[in-house]
């Protein structure tokens, strides 16, 4: 039988030769018909010698081409649905930008602009000129510099000012974030000599004093953003660090991570530091994301005394690590709406869906279940919570309202399966064997197109 079936597969040039498929070529790429032929017809012929096909007519044959070759021609990255109410998720992009700064990127790609040209003096200027008067305006600091993420950032830094120098750390801040990208890893790539001082949980100002020698390059502070030491604990204040460092004339430095610059309060989640209050207790230099909590693009960004960020910029590595122009634009729309923190909150899809209310969620997941039910799709209203996600506030979480779907035909894991390979995909994630589409992280645009697939795995 296998034999059989076998030879009932046709050549992949009696397949390009038939009408359906040359008509294709008019607006495919030959390559990419090709290819897609073969990769079908070699799955088909496979199968068989599994065990696992039977004959297939010409037409579904042509058919499973068709879909290989759409399959082939979708960009690999791509738009996704988010239904996990986890709001800074990495493996979804982190944070999206506002309108105002995807506006800003389709200009900045799409003409030329003054990226490092100096219109009022008619000669070459710099691209850092363009953000950090804002980042001084609006936080208040000397001077100001963007690199491409926060782990550059961190990594410029120390080998501006400590290279070959050892670098102060207290044992419980030796953080590990995504990817297994520790700080010892870059504070050695860095060319600094690590000093751990203290223990995993508790730390004092004595241990940061008794450390101190004239081989001493900086202290640092690194916020543990996605961890949390709770119980028997102990931090030295970043205000008595600050007397330290002004005793001894060594520069005081901080990895903030996510970057806050406001207050979470209001949402009710924990006190979380922001930059600001950093910066008042004297800080040196400050390095935190341009993405996570702040909302806007992917870029470390530092901040400080002009002394300081002076040095670092004329680093060699800072040419490697410098952004771009879309990256640039994208920051600087972000930063303005904190200019007004009003504006920052309705405006900054990060903050816009940290601070809505609970009895907008309610609506909101009210109108998806309608829609569903209107659809004949069972579903019903669940309570849950969501994350912040992104390394921020690990130990927090914000009520929610979700969608909940049991289908008679499919489980909760053939659901998330078939709901994740649409398009676009749809990431939900399943709790007590339950399908949840969490609708804080959904828009009001995303519920005809989940109806549209939900109803598509029902049939």
């Amino acid at each position: 039988m296998n034999q059989q079936l076998l030879r009932q597969i046709p050549k992949v040039d009696d397949v390009l030769n038939t009408p359906e498929l040359l008509a294709l070529l008019d607006n495919v790429p030959r390559p990419v018909v090709v290819e897609a032929t073969r990769q079908v017809l070699a799955s088909l012929r496979h199968d068989i010698l599994e065990g696992r096909a039977h004959a297939i007519s010409s037409e579904h044959l042509l058919e499973i081409i068709h879909d290989q070759i759409t399959h082939q021609q979708q960009r690999r990255l791509r738009r996704v649905i988010n239904g996990t109410g986890i709001i800074v998720h990495t493996n979804l992009g982190r944070s999206n930008l506002s309108q105002k700064a995807i506006d800003a990127v389709v200009e900045a790609a799409g003409a030329y602009s003054n990226l490092e040209y100096n219109l009022e003096q008619g000669a070459r200027g710099s691209r850092y000129s363009h953000i950090e008067g804002l980042l001084c305006e609006l936080l208040g600091c000397e001077a100001a510099l963007v690199v491409n993420n926060n782990a550059a950032a961190v990594l410029l830094v120390l080998s501006a000012l400590a290279k070959g120098k050892e670098a102060i750390i207290s044992r419980g801040e030796l953080v590990e974030i995504g990817g297994s990208f520790r700080i010892p890893d870059v504070m050695q790539q860095g060319g600094c000599i690590l000093r751990e001082v203290g223990a995993t949980n508790r730390t004092h100002l004595r241990d940061y004093e008794e450390a101190i020698t004239d081989q001493t390059g900086l202290l640092l502070r690194v916020h543990t953003s996605n961890y949390r030491i709770v119980g028997f604990t102990h931090l030295v204040p970043l205000e008595k660090l600050k007397m330290l460092s002004l005793k001894t004339g060594v520069p005081l430095v901080e990895d903030m991570g996510s970057g806050l610059l406001v207050k979470l309060t209001q949402t009710g989640l924990n006190d979380e530091p922001t930059v600001q209050e950093s910066l008042a207790a004297g800080v040196d230099v400050i390095t935190f994301s341009g993405d996570k909590l702040l909302g806007g693009p992917q870029a470390g960004i530092i901040i400080g005394k002009t002394s300081y960020i002076e040095r670092i910029k004329r680093h060699p590595l800072n040419r490697a690590l410098r952004i771009d122009k879309m990256t640039l634009a994208a920051l600087e729309a972000t930063l303005s709406h904190y200019r007004s923190p009003e504006d920052a909150w309705q405006q900054v899809p990060t903050l816009r869906h940290i601070g809505v209310s609970v009895d907008v969620l309610r609506q909101r997941a009210e109108d998806l279940l309608e829609q569903l039910r209107e659809a004949s799709i069972p579903a019903r209203l669940v309570t849950s919570f969501s994350q912040v996600g992104g390394g921020a506030l690990p130990i927090q979480q914000l009520p929610t309202y979700c969608v909940g779907l049991v289908l008679p035909n499919r489980s909760p894991n053939q659901l998330e399966e078939r709901l994740r390979q649409g398009m676009p995909p749809i990431i939900g994630r399943i709790v007590k064997d339950q399908y949840l589409l969490d609708v804080r992280t959904l828009e009001e645009e995303d519920f005809p197109i989940i109806v549209h697939q939900v109803r598509q795995t029902v049939q």
